[in-house]
């Protein structure tokens, strides 16, 4: 299976990419740390991508996907791969296409706003172990302390403003991609609107793995 997951800050890409790759056996790829490990690496495309962000400038989408197209290329990805944040426009999208890496599905998480913006402001985690928590799915203890003991967080990123204008860039700039793909009738769509469990039954069934 050759994966994208595509759906808005929230959606749950993160929680589905975890069960598909135990479901699969396959690798989980994420542009950020692709990006990361090109650059650590000092390929010759890790050394132009790491030129640009020295600068303060956006990766060019040729660039992106010639490191991505190079991490798809290795063994671990050959029987499969689920591609978590890439591509985000579709300028990226075409340009996966252009350089020949197939796709078999795209599963787009549908989830409203609302719903998204109550699942991301109530996050709460430990600063110490990091360990999540959340104000409705998963209780601050009573003593308002992580169980190691440390003290409970929101991290910044996590406030409504900051939110609601991701959402906003991800439909303006992302959501299109989906034309992109149904036009290719690759595209399945689970709502991810209620508990891991449903969606992962959702996405089971969406994916063929169910009847």
């Amino acid at each position: 299976m050759k994966l994208i997951l595509l759906g808005p800050p929230g959606a749950g890409k993160g929680t589905q990419a975890e069960v598909l790759t135990k479901q699969f056996g396959i690798e989980t790829i994420s542009t950020g740390v692709m990006l990361r490990a090109a650059m650590r690496e000092g390929t010759e495309l890790g050394k132009l991508a790491k030129q640009y962000i020295d600068e303060g400038k956006l990766v060019p989408d040729d660039v992106v996907v010639g490191i991505v197209k190079d991490r798809l290329s290795q063994d671990d990805c050959k029987n499969g791969f689920i591609l978590d944040g890439f591509p985000r426009t579709i300028a990226q999208a075409e340009a996966l296409t252009a350089s020949g890496v197939e796709i078999d599905k795209v599963l787009s998480l549908e989830v409203d706003d609302e719903v998204i913006v109550e699942r991301l402001t109530g996050r709460r985690e430990c600063k110490a172990c990091g360990t999540p928590y959340h104000i409705k799915n998963k209780p601050v203890p009573a003593n308002g302390k992580c169980v190691c003991g440390g003290e409970i967080i929101q991290r910044a990123d996590d406030n409504e403003e900051t939110i609601r204008n991701r959402i906003k860039v991800y439909h303006e700039q992302t959501e299109p991609i989906k034309e992109y793909y149904e036009s290719q009738g690759k595209v399945v769509s689970v709502d991810s609107s209620g508990s891991v469990d449903q969606t992962n039954a959702a996405v089971s069934k969406a994916l063929g793995l169910v009847k």
